[in-house]
């Protein structure tokens, strides 16, 4: 008798019905990577079938991080969630959010096993978790993410395996898991370097509350990020120019510090510029997930080693890696998502880190995550666990979005994910801001000059002048005035000749 045997062997559709209308349903995957991929599918049906029938359904769903095509959309278009933890991405989920039919907790991502522990997301009703095998006793060999399963494996009264023939049975050589106890009893972290494993291959569940496994042979649906642009080039040039006086001033050693980069084209033109740089030494990442740009960087040797909680490739991508195993698998550690993004760890291995925004105020204040103030977009993710942390901490963006209607740099951020404190660097097309060691006039003086498109930088300047003068200089009648325009008709400064953008 097989492994998958001696478990129970259901239909996905009677799997699914036990799950009742109000439960709390924690869902593999980390981005896409590693998501259940059947199970979410057949809610969304029962979801469908219950509201023909004008019965109630919607369940309050938990992952890992953000898994749009494979959870969040399709549960989305059945209206089958009533929450939604600790973050998300998709346009129809991300309406709902803001429209309050959804209720959304944005969280960082290290906390959550912590707040699954503590019953702060209520009972774990069910868990459903993609694995490339699970074995009697009830180890559990995860795939292309790890992110909270092992926490949600541990915890869930039920679950549902979904094991995936896709996906390499290697991928254990690169997983090393851990469960922190809960505290008087945490143990020190001896993350001494990137590569460092401290734990099993494999996560554990008690075999018996295993309703079924379910197999499927599908691929992660993670998407290609659009090509890098100039602008996003040139944000690549400041931010290594920067780092190459950061290392002739003695500031970084070397041999350099670990990195870790932010989800998208910016985060990853900026990694393939710092892999071109021959006076950049080879390097190892930090980071909380491995992008398509990493799988060159590695081949080519720039990138000796990388610990992340998930493979956020490309199928093409993730077909070369697992065509290569036996270079990989020494190469790349997949740890879960509260030891990959751990504020102690970060800091003690000296991580530069290196982000995107929406937007950032004058004084280095940060939004990476809504519009107006108001409107989610994503989440904070795990940035704000390395900003706080990092020995170095970057925001980039673009100067300016919409065609020149929007400017990135504004006198007040309506919403504010990490703030003047933690927030050292930041770097448009412009130029690169340095703030360390500033006070709130400098800081305002170095950004405008540095960073705001020129277009911009009078209503800024005249902003700083005709604010109420404090340690901090605000007009609070004027402070969200951009933002008001930009709702209003749709230009934060209209009439502004925008043929120079």
């Amino acid at each position: 008798m097989s492994i998958i045997q001696s478990y129970p062997k259901i239909s996905p559709e009677e799997a699914v019905s036990h799950i009742f209308h109000g439960a709390t349903v924690a869902f593999s995957g980390f981005t896409n990577a590693g998501a259940a991929k059947v199970t979410p599918r057949a809610i969304a049906a029962r979801a469908k079938m219950l509201h023909d029938r004008k019965e109630p359904f919607k369940i309050r769903v938990l992952t890992g991080a953000s898994s749009g095509a494979s959870i969040d959309e399709p549960l989305a278009l059945e209206n089958a969630m009533s929450y939604r933890a600790p973050y998300q991405s998709g346009p129809k989920l991300r309406a709902q959010i803001n429209s309050q039919e959804v209720e959304y907790v944005d969280m960082h991502l290290s906390h959550l096993p912590q707040t699954v522990l503590e019953g702060f997301q209520g009972k774990i009703d069910f868990a459903v978790i993609e694995a490339t095998e699970v074995k009697r006793d009830g180890r559990v060999y995860l795939t292309t993410s790890i992110g909270a399963s092992p926490a949600y494996l541990k915890y869930a009264d039920r679950v549902i395996i979904e094991v995936n023939h896709y996906h390499s049975s290697r991928l254990r050589e690169m997983t090393d898991i851990l469960i922190m106890p809960p505290p008087p009893h945490r143990f020190p972290i001896p993350l001494h370097d990137p590569l460092t494993k401290l734990g099993c291959p494999y996560a554990v569940v008690d075999p018996n509350k295993v309703i079924t496994v379910i197999e499927n042979d599908e691929p992660d649906r993670v998407p290609k990020f659009d090509a890098g642009d100039e602008r996003s080039e040139k944000i690549a040039d400041h931010v290594v120019r920067f780092l190459l006086d950061e290392m002739l001033a003695g500031r970084i050693p070397h041999d350099f510090l670990p990195l870790q980069a932010g989800v998208g084209n910016v985060a990853n033109g900026v990694m393939a510029a710092i892999a071109r740089n021959p006076y950049i030494p080879p390097f190892q990442m930090f980071t909380e997930v491995f992008q398509d740009s990493l799988v060159d960087l590695m081949e080519t040797g720039r990138l000796t080693g990388a610990s992340t909680t998930s493979l956020t490739v490309t199928p093409e991508m993730l077909k070369r890696i697992y065509d290569n195993m036996d270079f990989f698998t020494s190469r790349i550690v997949l740890r879960p998502q509260e030891f990959s993004n751990h504020p102690g760890v970060i800091r003690r291995l000296g991580v530069i880190s290196m982000n995107t925004a929406l937007e950032f105020d004058i004084y280095g204040n940060v939004n990476s995550s809504h519009v107006y103030g108001t409107d989610i977009m994503n989440g904070i993710g795990g940035s704000g666990e390395f900003t706080r942390n990092a020995f170095i901490s970057i925001f980039m963006c673009p100067s300016t979005a919409k065609g020149g209607k929007i400017s990135a740099v504004v006198p007040m951020c309506p919403h504010i994910d990490n703030n003047e404190h933690s927030v050292q660097i930041v770097v448009t097309e412009q130029g690169l801001a340095d703030l360390r060691g500033l006070g709130p006039m400098q800081r305002a003086e170095k950004i405008i000059e540095h960073c705001a498109h020129p277009l911009y930088r009078d209503y800024l300047w005249n902003y700083v002048k005709n604010s109420r003068v404090g340690h901090i200089r605000h007009n609070l009648d004027k402070a969200f005035e951009l933002h008001e325009n930009l709702m209003e008709t749709g230009s934060m400064l209209p009439g502004l000749d925008l043929s120079q953008i």
